[in-house]
């Protein structure tokens, strides 16, 4: 069973895994209001297009206080509810092992839900094999996948600033902001959620298309009509991670 999200590494762990076990592997895509609309039917459509046997298995995450508490731990909760509800389909389909999609790469960066993975034994077969996101990048665009090159999409919840509580109606409002930036032909970028202000980072190499006065006039448009009193854009672009930046050094060392 392949933890699988649609994005580069889960799909292609998810090829590999069904060219050499066939319909003896299966996908298995998290479904939740944490899980973007466009990003669920670009996972289900991607599985399709290369016949890769897909199930979706509803996750609560939201259900749980640690999780919706949305402190620097968020990311072990998500995982710990991913993972447990994984283990629990597993034994009614008869599977052996679990895999997931992290890399080499990822060990650089506050992740604690590889911790959530450790704990409950899931295979990391991209990064037992020394596989970078280039490296992956790189092997799916020899395979002819369409996503090698697609952008990096983790939750939702992910926008919303540490100790602010994650909620629908914040989920909901990243995800139309979002949608909103793709719409007006921006590729990579964030909708960052502080309340009542919005702060949205653009790649740099699209960033000068951002930054002009008709754009911001857009930008406020979009985003006050979403219930932001304050909207912002970020000077330094798009960068992963952003949000771990406020975090005490003490957190980072310990995932």
């Amino acid at each position: 069973m392949v933890a699988y999200s649609g994005g580069v590494d889960s799909g292609y762990l998810a090829w590999a895994a069904h060219r050499e076990l066939g319909d003896s592997m299966l996908a298995v895509l998290a479904d939740s209001p944490s899980l973007a609309r466009s990003q669920k039917h670009d996972a289900l459509a991607f599985a399709e297009e290369h016949g890769i046997p897909l199930t979706l298995l509803n996750t609560r995450e939201l259900d749980d206080p640690e999780y919706v508490r949305n402190d620097g731990e968020r990311c072990f909760h998500c995982k710990d509810e991913l993972f447990s509800a994984m283990k629990q389909y597993r034994e009614q389909m008869s599977f052996k092992t679990i895999a997931y999609g992290v890399n080499v790469d990822d060990q650089g960066d506050y992740r604690p839900g590889q911790q959530a993975a450790r704990l409950h034994g899931i295979a990391t077969p991209l990064l037992d094999a020394g596989l970078s996101k280039s490296d992956i990048r790189h092997l799916a665009r020899e395979a002819g996948l369409r996503i090698w090159d697609k952008p990096a999409s983790p939750c939702l919840s992910s926008r919303i600033e540490y100790g602010r509580a994650v909620t629908l109606e914040a989920l909901a409002a990243i995800e139309r902001g979002e949608e909103a930036l793709r719409e007006l032909g921006f590729r990579q970028f964030r909708v960052r959620h502080h309340g009542e202000m919005v702060r949205i980072e653009i790649a740099p190499d699209e960033l000068s298309r951002a930054m002009t006065p008709a754009m911001a006039q857009e930008f406020t448009r979009i985003f006050k009509s979403l219930g932001f009193r304050y909207v912002t854009l970020d000077v330094e672009g798009f960068r992963s991670g952003s949000m771990n930046q406020i975090l005490p050094i003490e957190a980072l060392k310990a995932c």
